[in-house]
């Protein structure tokens, strides 16, 4: 495994393990150490360069970078579980941690990439620019409700009326922040007529409204080739048992492996699609009578829109309440 690069990244550095020569070196995370990094491997692989392998894990925006850039210069990565990779340096007895190490033990793990997990990074500037604009959107709006949440215990003690009125100014600008940013997302997915096109599908949907829509829409662009068991699980609401011999039983409950994003925007949607859209409604109400807590019925409900809108928007249509509802069983 000689060809295998392992890098650890952080913030700021991303510790470098080369096989061919033994060595442990440190880059920036930026395009300069990226390109550094190349020049220094062209000279030690020669030929062989174009048959790398970077190993590593995903690390959110720190990684985002490396991804991108290997994604361009068409090299091949394996993107390892930390979870698999925390299993991995235990195997191997690797009980100290730093990034030296990590990456010397990242540079180790080809053997366990499943087949098709080899391969050059997808990189979607598109998705990205979304996923940035809807983090930021759920920074605003996490922002205004601690201001709102704070106004209403100043209202309830009769409080300084500047500090209320100043929070009543800055709730206003953050809605209308919001605003702003749902209408520039809006704005890039009408530069793709494919985007738009899925994008108005999706919401055909009961309870679906611009920001589940979003949501979704970035969902299904990000991972263009995933099914529907594995769209349900990239958005945390595959169920997980726990079970072993006759004395560990628990409740089921969805992983919430996925991205937060999904879960919360499609919550209140969720609740709208159950009052309003009668299949929905029934199939709540068919899980509550046979003794299901309301929240397993609400995540029951949750799953099938995502499901429902990962068909519409691959099979290009829009949702049909009647052909959804000779499709649903009664019982």
């Amino acid at each position: 495994m000689s060809n295998c690069i392992g890098l650890d990244i952080s913030k700021r550095l991303i510790a470098v393990h080369i096989p061919i020569n033994n060595s442990d070196i440190e880059i920036n995370n930026n395009i300069t150490g990226m390109r550094k990094l190349s020049s220094k491997l062209k000279k030690l692989y020669k030929k062989a360069y174009n048959d790398l392998v970077f190993i590593y894990e995903p690390t959110g925006n720190y990684s985002a970078v490396l991804t991108k850039y290997c994604h361009t210069k068409n090299i091949s990565c394996f993107i390892i579980n930390p979870s698999q990779f925390s299993n991995h340096a235990k195997a191997l007895g690797q009980r100290v941690k730093s990034d030296k190490l990590d990456a010397q033990v990242l540079s180790k793990a080809l053997h366990l990439a499943r087949d098709g997990e080899v391969k050059v990074p997808p990189y979607n500037e598109v998705v990205e620019e979304i996923k940035e604009l809807m983090g930021y959107y759920r920074f605003i709006t996490k922002s205004r409700v601690q201001n709102s949440n704070h106004l209403e215990a100043l209202d309830a003690k009769n409080g300084s009326s500047y500090a209320m009125n100043d929070l009543k100014e800055s709730i206003e600008k953050l809605r209308l922040k919001e605003k702003e940013i749902i209408a520039n997302i809006k704005a890039i997915i009408a530069t793709d007529d494919n985007l738009s096109k899925g994008y108005d599908n999706i919401r055909t949907i009961t309870g679906i409204a611009d920001i589940g829509g979003i949501a979704l829409l970035h969902l299904f662009i990000k991972y263009p080739n995933a099914n529907q068991r594995q769209i349900t699980s990239l958005a945390g609401l595959d169920p997980i048992d726990k079970s072993s011999g006759t004395s560990i039983h628990s409740k089921s409950k969805i992983s919430k492996a996925g991205s937060v994003l999904y879960r919360g925007s499609l919550f209140l949607g969720t609740l709208s699609a159950i009052r309003y859209d009668e299949n929905f409604t029934k199939l709540f109400e068919r899980l509550t009578s046979k003794g299901k807590h309301t929240t397993v019925a609400q995540i029951a409900v949750m799953r099938k829109m995502i499901i429902i809108a990962h068909s519409l928007y691959k099979n290009d249509k829009v949702y049909d309440k009647e052909l959804y509802k000779k499709r649903t069983p009664t019982v």
